[in-house]
């Protein structure tokens, strides 16, 4: 009967220690995001605030693990406007999404990119030594059917253009994201989303 009691204050004990370790993980900041609701999508990442791209939830050093990379804004490097997004990265985790540098967005709060449509997804990606991932799809909460559009590590001396046909069915609406997952330098320009 003791052996029984000393086991149960075992366990009572770490309860606290393990409700403070959830607590401090559902607070961890997953993104980084500024709005400026006259911009738009910002695809051409023309629009700025804080050091980050507008309308855009982005993964940045502040809210990516064990990462050691820079996001900036490359004024001689790019494909349209005067402005390219670039992603320098000295280390990062291969996994993708939320540990992995790079940016989302869920395209209901403009509107236009929710309910059953399809629509044409398209960006220019220029890369020097990185691995990176896109993928799209129709989401709503807890569901979602992301797809993997293009993972590479394809190196390219110029702008590489990417178009893709995205099928969003009823009662969802459209997400992107873009994840760098090794070492290196990715530029990314001009995306474009249009409802076909």
């Amino acid at each position: 009967m003791k052996k029984h009691w000393i086991n149960w204050i075992n366990i009572l004990g770490k309860i606290p220690l393990m409700l403070v370790l959830l607590a401090l993980t559902g607070c961890m900041q997953m993104s980084e995001k500024e709005t400026v609701e006259s911009a738009g999508v910002n695809g051409g990442f023309e629009v700025t605030k804080n050091g980050l791209p507008v309308n855009w939830l982005m993964y940045t050093p502040n809210t990516v693990p064990n990462s050691d990379f820079k996001i900036a804004f490359d004024k001689t490097i790019f494909k349209e406007g005067k402005q390219s997004l670039m992603f320098d990265v000295k280390n990062c985790s291969s996994t993708g999404g939320r540990l992995s540098p790079g940016f989302t967005n869920e395209f209901y709060d403009i509107g236009v990119y929710e309910g059953e449509a399809n629509y044409k997804l398209s960006f220019w990606i220029k890369n020097n030594g990185t691995k990176f991932r896109v993928e799209a799809g129709g989401v709503a909460p807890y569901k979602g059917d992301m797809k993997v559009l293009i993972e590479s590590d394809k190196q390219t001396e110029d702008w590489k253009y990417f178009e893709y046909k995205i099928n969003v069915p009823k009662d969802r609406h459209l997400r992107m994201e873009l994840n760098v997952l090794e070492s290196g330098t990715l530029w990314v320009d001009d995306v474009q989303i249009v409802k076909i």
